[in-house]
């Protein structure tokens, strides 16, 4: 089982809103998710910056290179440093390089970032693994409440690693593609293996699907909808793409046979 996140009262602060409805106002406590801006290096070079939730950021750092197109593999990855001024110093055995040009993709506010050359070309062979109906149903409710962060807050995604028989890393964040960076990055440091099925509560856009993908994720479930590119790019590599998961249903838009029904 994924080791427990830090208590959530360290990632919301406490806000009083008042409920206004025909019937008059009132005052209610709300708790709010925590968003901060990190700036994230390479070998002392900085790369970019994000807004994040404050944790999982060693995870965080490496999965946002991945998706620049920085780091490749795992085993490259050989430090991370938080730094309390906001910073992730990411120290890799990889030579720095200029820029990389990227797209901005469909996350809200540009969020979402791919290097150009993460997009073109052929994909490796994913690492084969198959998922069972008995599996998805703990992989599913284990990351739908694996933390009381959505429930206090109902303003984080979740992301999760199903390997092995048991959710082996889970992170939550603001950005949905934060999340799955935090997985991806949990895989570059060595804490998980690609040979699994991915669970995310956002959308399987292009650049959610291209970045499972690439980094070898066989099996790509969202409990919500796939984009048309999504789709073509889990066409492109073999991947199982499943949208609208829910604990007795995927709605599974290609490579259904990664998916073992409970009759079989």
């Amino acid at each position: 089982m994924a080791d427990q996140q830090q208590s959530s009262t360290a990632l919301t602060m406490g806000h009083t809103t008042t409920i206004v409805t025909p019937d008059g106002r009132k005052e209610q406590k709300e708790q709010v998710a925590i968003e901060t801006p990190y700036t994230i290096a390479l070998n002392d070079e900085t790369i970019g910056s994000s807004m994040v939730l404050p944790i999982g950021l060693e995870e965080f750092g490496a999965g946002f290179l991945f998706g620049q197109g920085y780091i490749t593999k795992p085993g490259e990855v050989k430090e991370v440093i938080i730094c309390p001024e906001g910073r992730i110093a990411v120290y890799a055995d990889v030579e720095y390089t200029e820029p990389k040009e990227v797209i901005i993709t469909s996350g809200c506010g540009g969020t979402g970032k791919i290097s150009k050359e993460m997009l073109e070309g052929a994909f490796e062979p994913l690492l084969e693994t198959t998922i069972t109906f008995p599996e998805i149903r703990q992989f599913i409710r284990q990351s739908l409440h694996f933390s009381d962060l959505g429930n206090d807050t109902h303003c984080v995604h979740g992301c999760g690693l199903w390997q092995d028989n048991c959710l082996k890393v889970f992170y939550e964040d603001v950005g949905r593609h934060n999340a799955v960076d935090k997985v991806l990055g949990a895989i570059l440091l060595g804490k998980a293996s690609p040979r699994g099925a991915i669970y995310t509560t956002g959308r399987l856009t292009s650049d959610m699907v291209l970045k499972c993908a690439r980094i070898g994720i066989p099996i790509i479930m969202s409990r919500t909808a796939p984009s048309s590119l999504g789709l073509a790019i889990a066409r492109r590599s073999g991947a199982t793409l499943a949208a609208y998961a829910r604990p007795d249903r995927l709605n599974v838009f290609n490579a259904p046979d990664r998916i073992i029904c409970d009759s079989i």
